[in-house]
Order: C-alpha cells, then sequence, then structure tokens
C-alpha cells in the first residue's frame, strides 16, 4: 500500500498544516436534508421536525448526528478488522506521530484508559498485523515508543480521508460568527455531559423528605 503525502485537514490525523483558503468569501449554502427518511423520522412520541421547539430540534439533530457517527465508526472498524481501543489507539499514535512526539507503551496505556498488560496484547496483535511498530526512544535508552508504519497511515487515509474532507467541507461552508456559535454550543454540550450525575433518589421519595425533623417542643 502506497503512503499518501497529501496533506489531511488535521481532524484524525492532527496535521499542523493551515487548511487550504476557500475560493470564494461567500460561505456554501448547505444542502437541504431529508428528515423523513431517517429510522426515527416517525419514532412514538417524538415530535415531527417541523413541530418541536428550536432547541428540541437542536437536540434531536445532536442525537442523529451521533447516531450517524457511531454507525460510521462501526463501518470503519469493520474495514479495517479492528476492534474500538484497536482504532483508538491508531489515532493516537498517528496525531502524536505527526506532532514528533510520539508515545510510549505507557503513555497509550493512560490515554487509553487500560491496563500495562492489556496495552502490551493490543501492541501485540497491532504489531502481528503490521500496523505499529516498537522503536527505541530518541532520548530514553531504557524506553521504548509506538510508531504507526507508513501502510497504517495510508490505510486510515483511505478508509477515513473521504469522509472526513467531507465533513471539512460543511464545517468550511460556516461563516465566523456561525463557525463561533456552533463552537461555543458544542463545547457547552460537552461541559455538561462531562459533568458528574445527581447522585440517584429512592424511588417515591422527594429530596425535601431528607430534611432533617424539627426538634420537639415540650410542653
Amino acid at each position: 500500500m502506497q503512503h499518501d503525502d497529501r496533506a489531511s485537514s488535521g481532524y484524525w490525523y492532527g496535521s499542523t498544516q493551515p487548511a487550504a483558503a476557500p475560493a470564494s468569501s461567500t460561505p456554501a449554502p448547505l444542502a437541504p436534508v431529508d428528515t423523513s427518511t431517517r429510522p426515527d423520522a416517525a419514532e412514538p412520541g417524538r415530535p415531527r421536525p417541523e413541530h418541536a421547539e428550536p432547541a428540541v430540534r437542536v437536540l434531536n439533530a445532536l442525537r442523529d448526528y451521533r447516531t450517524a457517527e457511531s454507525a460510521m465508526r462501526r463501518r470503519s472498524r469493520e474495514a479495517m478488522g479492528m476492534g474500538e481501543k484497536d482504532m483508538l489507539a491508531l489515532r493516537y499514535l498517528l496525531e502524536a506521530n505527526r506532532a514528533g512526539t510520539p508515545l510510549t507503551p505507557g503513555d497509550l496505556a493512560r490515554r487509553l484508559s487500560i491496563s500495562t498488560a492489556s496495552t502490551t496484547t493490543l501492541l501485540d496483535r497491532l504489531t502481528r498485523s503490521g500496523h505499529v511498530r516498537r522503536a527505541p526512544h530518541p532520548t530514553d535508552r531504557r524506553a521504548l515508543v509506538v510508531l504507526p508504519t507508513a501502510d497504517t497511515d495510508g490505510e486510515v487515509r483511505s478508509t477515513l480521508g473521504s469522509m472526513h474532507e467531507r465533513m471539512l467541507g460543511v464545517a468550511r461552508s460556516l461563516d465566523p460568527a456561525q463557525a463561533e456559535i456552533v463552537t461555543d454550543f458544542l463545547t457547552a454540550m460537552a461541559d455538561q455531559v462531562a459533568a458528574p450525575l445527581d447522585p440517584p433518589h429512592p424511588a417515591g421519595h422527594d429530596q425535601h423528605d431528607h430534611a432533617a425533623p424539627r426538634a420537639s417542643r415540650r410542653g
């Protein structure tokens, strides 16, 4: 497999090259989407898009995106014959390699939130498949770094590159003000999703039921 040296968007590969300037300063209009063909278009209890309040329409669109992205990731894993952790490991390794900061097995274990033993098993599997290789650390002779192979970069580009370019095209269709609004919204949503969950309350009990009882008065 030949290595594709074309600059990527940086969304997946971590490229630091600046994006090419758009041909026109006028943002291209977004293509209309036929929501009637979506699996959840007639979902019971869910208001049709034209009847829902704006906030609900936004959340429904966000849910639709998450569903589509999950399906895309599943198709990508199937196309490359990998599990979810394997694909995520390759993403981290490609990003780090392009940034000039290769990862050690320990670095990768922390990013994947898995044990050292599980990381070793994962790397052995990716090494056998020809996707990664271990190499001496550039400054620490006692350590090793994990590097993606050139074939891996080409395989990921051929599998995901066109999809990422389409996504980048949609993002570039926004003018700077729109892009700022979308970025702020998604950042705020990410903060809310990452926030700790409220502790569950026992069924049938209101939070006011836990108030301390008043002291009884003496007669």
